[in-house]
């Protein structure tokens, strides 16, 4: 039987997708509501597929996906996301995800991507395929690669430069401060820094950052 530990920080999700996977005969060893938890339980319970958000309070999900790969290499990642950014998605596969299914997709999809997980097969979404595809064939738009971030992104970079938290920024843009913590995610591994503060001051040095 399949041993599976769901990580994800919304618990009616992780609820659901444990009973599909339990009717399928698939076995829920564990849950995890953040990275860091995630990587704990990983280690410890060494389930065969590690079903994980790309986005969670604590550790991210690169990081757990390379420590991982160091402590439990035949451990399978399959990534469970809302979310499709280029980054994020090309970020996490060559982290060592086997798979990145989006959550829009059926619960039997899903099921079906962590069956092949399991067998060390890659699944991934359509929409997230077509990305693979895209990049692969060298047709990226030109635009995506000139401008390291996205327009959302250097608005909440600007704000960022200012000092704003998290909570005023995302009651700025009407957006929820999980949204912020994704965009600020996703701000620091375009510009490969570590903090906030790096982040304003490589934006300032490339011209990103009004000032």
């Amino acid at each position: 039987m399949i041993k599976v530990l769901l990580a994800d920080d919304h618990p009616a999700l992780r609820a659901g997708i444990k009973g599909m996977l339990e009717k399928a005969d698939i076995e829920v060893i564990g849950e995890a509501a953040d990275g860091d938890e995630a990587l704990r339980l990983a280690e410890r319970l060494r389930p065969d597929v590690l079903v994980l958000d790309a986005v969670m309070p604590g550790l991210r999900a690169p990081q757990v996906i390379h420590h991982l790969r160091e402590t439990c290499p035949d451990l399978r990642v399959l990534v469970l996301t809302a979310y499709d950014d280029n980054e994020l998605v090309f970020g996490l596969l060559e982290a060592g995800a086997v798979g990145y299914v989006l959550k829009e997709e059926a619960l039997e999809t899903i099921e079906a991507a962590v069956r092949a997980a399991a067998r060390g097969e890659p699944w991934l979404s359509p929409k997230v395929a077509a990305k693979v595809m895209k990049k692969a064939l060298g047709k990226e738009e030109a635009e995506e690669e000139a401008i390291p971030l996205t327009e959302r992104e250097l608005e909440v970079l600007q704000l960022m430069a200012k000092g704003w938290s998290n909570k005023r920024i995302a009651k700025e843009l009407s957006i929820t401060e999980r949204t912020v913590r994704f965009h600020v995610g996703n701000i620091l591994t375009k510009l490969g820094v570590e903090s906030r503060t790096e982040a304003v001051v490589e934006g300032i040095r490339r011209s990103l950052v009004r000032t």
